[in-house]
């Protein structure tokens, strides 16, 4: 694989363009490894079935060797929107579009070498959530999980719903294993979408729930 960033830098508008054959430019100005995609099916007596899906990507880490003061804006202004465009590519054509995606989730794991701080450039900035929430059509700041990783981890990734985050049907999770990454020179980046609620929610809502402080707290049987 190419070293990131060592050969010539062109402009591409990726705006309408489909990253799910033609991505080898993609490929090498962010060093990429891997591209992943899972898709699962929940049988719903009501609802037919509720497809959850992740995509990952596992790219080279490209701020190893620098301190903790070393500026990330850069990287990541390169390198986050050509992952939220290959993750979200990923997410619709597994999902069937837009318009059947209700929740979404993203993470990121950072291999030993790097630091936890090289995940979060890479997920927490408008380059990566913006993109992400854009293609989705969501309006929903994007919950997510982030940490170090080795190959062989297994990752719960929390999902909620795209536009109502109050409504806790979609309060959810999906997990990933990655068998062979992140390396310890690596970052693994995912991004997660669900096209239903959880199968059998029935737990209320946060906008129908009486209110409720400690003061229930007098009166518990125990």
């Amino acid at each position: 694989m190419t070293t990131p960033f060592t050969t010539k830098r062109e402009t591409a508008d990726l705006r309408t363009r489909s990253t799910l054959t033609h991505y080898a430019d993609i490929a090498a100005a962010l060093g990429l490894r891997k591209l992943n995609v899972t898709v699962e099916e929940v049988p719903h007596a009501s609802l037919g079935s509720i497809r959850r899906a992740t995509a990952s990507a596992v790219i080279a880490n490209p701020w190893l060797g620098t301190g903790t003061d070393h500026d990330l804006a850069e990287r990541t202004e390169a390198l986050a929107p050509l992952l939220a465009k290959l993750l979200s590519d990923r997410l619709l054509d597994a999902l069937g579009g837009a318009e059947q995606v209700q929740a979404f989730g993203k993470a990121a794991l950072v291999g030993t070498d790097g630091e936890l701080e090289h995940a979060g450039a890479l997920i927490h900035t408008p380059y990566f959530g913006n993109l992400l929430r854009e293609a989705l059509e969501g309006t929903s700041i994007i919950c997510f999980a982030d940490g170090r990783g080795v190959p062989g981890e297994v990752l719960r990734i929390p999902m909620w719903h795209k536009s109502e985050p109050a409504t806790r049907s979609h309060y959810q999770s999906i997990e990933l294993c990655l068998p062979d990454a992140p390396h310890a020179t690596e970052i693994a980046v995912i991004a997660a979408a669900s096209g239903g609620p959880r199968p059998h929610a029935r737990i209320g809502d946060r906008k129908t729930d009486q209110p409720v402080t400690t003061e229930i707290l007098k009166d518990i049987t125990l």
